[in-house]
This record gives C-alpha cells, sequence and structure tokens, in this order.
C-alpha cells in the first residue's frame, strides 16, 4: 500500500536586491546570494540550502533508524561540502554543468554500540534518506508556468 505525502513549498522572490522568502507550512526560510553575487548576504544562497537539506535529513534519519533499532546516539554530525563550477551557471552556454559537480559527506558518530552496528546504521541512513536519494537518483521535474501582464 503506498504512503504518499504531498509537500508543498512556495518561494517568492522580494523586491530588494536576490532575496526570497519560502515557506513551508508555517516556516519561512530567507535565501540570499552573497554581496559579491549582488545578494545583500542574508541567508544562505539556495545551493546551501540544498546541502543543509541533505545534512539535516541524513540528521533526521539517523534518529529515525536509531529509534527503531534502540540505538543509543549520543552525539551524530554531518558535515558537507558542495563544488560548485560558477562558470556553468554564469555563461549557461551548456559547456559546463550549473549544478553541483560533486557532494563530499564526513559524518560524525559518538555511540557506546559496537561499530558495526554503527556502520549498519550509517548504510541504512545513506538508503534511507530522501533528500540523499533525490539527489543521487534524481528526481523528474515538471514545469508550468503563468504569465501575467500588468
Amino acid at each position: 500500500m503506498a504512503m504518499k505525502h504531498n509537500l508543498k513549498v512556495e518561494s517568492v522572490l522580494l523586491p530588494q536586491g536576490m532575496q526570497v522568502d519560502s515557506r513551508a507550512r508555517q516556516f519561512s526560510v530567507r535565501a540570499d546570494e552573497p554581496k559579491e553575487l549582488g545578494g545583500t548576504d542574508t541567508g544562505p544562497n539556495p545551493v546551501e540550502l540544498l546541502l543543509c537539506a541533505l545534512g539535516a535529513c541524513q540528521c533526521l534519519t539517523a534518529r529515525f533508524v536509531a529509534r527503531m533499532k534502540r540505538m543509543d546516539l549520543q552525539e551524530y554530525r554531518v558535515e558537507l561540502e558542495g563544488e560548485l563550477d560558477m562558470e556553468g551557471f554564469l555563461k549557461a552556454d551548456g559547456s559546463i554543468r550549473p549544478g553541483l559537480q560533486a557532494i563530499r559527506v564526513r559524518t560524525y558518530v559518538k555511540s557506546a554500540h559496537p561499530p558495526e552496528e554503527v556502520k549498519a546504521l550509517l548504510a541504512e541512513v545513506e538508503k534511507r534518506c530522501p533528500v540523499g536519494d533525490s539527489i543521487l537518483h534524481g528526481v523528474p521535474i515538471e514545469m508550468s508556468h503563468e504569465i501575467v501582464s500588468p
């Protein structure tokens, strides 16, 4: 039996600089670009938010799986690094991808459980993390547009 869950987010470009407010349920997140890219540096840029989403998803998936396995996680931290070639975005000629070229993830775990149990937990986190799966395997995107004249 499928247990589908639809998630909805709305993002709005604000009048000033490069700021965007995104809303998910009752929560709001501000995205911006650093000053050197025309922004006002009031929030992480969208690619940093993608890395944040992956790190947060890894952490929450670890908590979920650890609870199922009755494992105690004393500490769980994920450090992420994304490699982005800005020419792909700035030139947009198709010769260089505008997206991330690579993502490096380093996980730090402190647990009283034996290392083999912690390794099994980490493998399950990698397998079950929805954001990681979406990035790794891609997701079809259906675009539609509505153009309104003033």
